[in-house]
């Protein structure tokens, strides 16, 4: 139950940080050059509030992802981890049969020169 309310608030969290991301001002490249517009009116304090939104909509995102995968029934975790482990394995067993036995290219190893003594 918990993981199900985690999830769908994760959900509604994502989708309010979208729309702060989309509504805030580029800080960069060519609007940049036009910064005094910003400051008429108060558009300064929205930016900051729209990037503290931000920051806090992201770290609640965080806290409610690993409060799901702690809330995360452990049966079904381990019925699909071991599904997974049935299907790499079969993955495996079937590569192993297809592939020719020189599907890997092979270089040989150039032999090593005998060690010359100085002359004395």
């Amino acid at each position: 139950m918990l993981y199900s309310i985690s999830i769908v608030l994760i959900l509604v969290a994502s989708i309010i940080l979208i729309l702060a991301i989309l509504v805030q001002n580029p800080k960069s490249g060519m609007a940049a050059n036009f910064g005094a517009a910003n400051q008429v009116m108060g558009v300064r304090e929205s930016a900051n509030i729209l990037e503290k939104t931000t920051w806090t909509l992201a770290g609640i995102i965080v806290v409610l992802s690993l409060i799901a995968t702690i809330s995360m029934d452990s049966g079904a975790v381990s019925v699909s981890n071991t599904a997974l482990q049935k299907d790499a394995e079969a993955l495996m067993e079937k590569i192993a049969t297809e592939a020719p036995a020189d599907a890997m290219p092979q270089s040989e190893v150039p032999a090593e020169a005998p060690a010359e003594t100085p002359a004395e």
